[in-house]
């Protein structure tokens, strides 16, 4: 199994499509859109039959766009990055943290996917893709995407567990624009593997992740969570998936929650009675310095 592994050591679950899959899946994807093209240049040469050479030229261009660009945009980002050849091979398109991709990311994929495989019948699509390591083609680097596979078996999937009861909506004020997905990805990644930590370890990083977290927010951790830092973290992460799901209509498990994590067990909230791991080491200073 390919894993994706963070800056903090975390292996990822999500397992990276490789190009012949892909290509099978643009390969359907293309049969269907000529088909329709087809069937539509059909229609539009009978009902068009009385105007000139360029005003039929002009609904040519504009049946080419609208099918075979601005189609796949629009079922990519309807169907959540999930088109009918990705769906025959059980893959999906996700944001670099595993979230669910908007318009605006099938809109670049879209975009650069004309040059890349219209323009070049695939050649740079597939230069590109056995390049990069996670195969991604440039439309996903652009866009800051990765395709997926979906059929994973459900055991393997990682559990970011809830904060503590107290600690819903206490963050409900913070401003979490300005941080990085790669950050959310650590910081997810983290709380679904830090039982399996050496406690120092543990605390250690969650320390790390809890610091640039409140440097992007622009927010200290509260002094009352300084030496709780995975318990601020859960509650963060869970402020930025509700804040998701309330713009976002929900799939197969709804909200900001990793193509992997389908349908997971309930994991017991993050707590101080539940989490000893992330705590403070006897050895080392129970706080560490909050950004300024």
């Amino acid at each position: 199994m390919s894993e994706l592994v963070t800056g903090e050591a975390v292996a990822l679950e999500l397992r990276p499509a490789k190009l012949p899959s892909r290509a099978l899946a643009v390969l359907i994807d293309l049969i269907v859109a000529v088909l329709v093209y087809i069937a539509v240049v059909i229609g539009l040469v009978a009902a068009t039959s009385s105007l000139d050479d360029a005003a039929q030229a002009a609904m040519s261009v504009a049946a080419f766009l609208l099918v075979l660009v601005g189609g796949p945009i629009a079922i990519e980002t309807l169907s959540h990055g999930r088109s009918l050849g990705k769906l025959a091979f059980g893959l999906r398109v996700v944001r670099d943290d595993g979230g669910p991709v908007r318009f605006r990311h099938a809109l670049v994929r879209g975009g650069v996917g004309m040059i890349e495989i219209l323009m070049t019948f695939g050649v740079v699509a597939c230069i590109a893709s056995l390049v990069s390591e996670r195969g991604r083609r440039l439309g996903d680097v652009f866009a800051g995407t990765l395709v997926v596979r979906e059929r994973i078996p459900v055991g393997r999937a990682g559990v970011v567990p809830p904060p503590a009861p107290e600690l819903a909506g206490r963050f409900a004020e913070l401003d979490l624009s300005a941080v990085p997905d790669g950050l959310w990805l650590a910081v997810r990644q983290y709380l679904t593997r830090m039982h399996q930590l050496q406690p120092q370890v543990s605390w250690s990083m969650a320390s790390r992740l809890a610091a640039d977290v409140a440097a992007r927010t622009g927010a200290a951790v509260p002094p009352d969570l300084q030496a709780r830092p995975a318990v601020f973290l859960a509650a963060v992460v869970h402020e930025r998936q509700s804040r998701q799901a309330r713009q976002a209509p929900r799939y197969e498990g709804g909200g900001d929650h990793t193509v992997a994590s389908v349908s997971p067990p309930a994991a017991a909230p993050v707590s101080e009675e539940n989490v000893t791991a992330p705590k403070a080491p006897p050895s080392r200073s129970t706080g560490f310095a909050p950004p300024a």
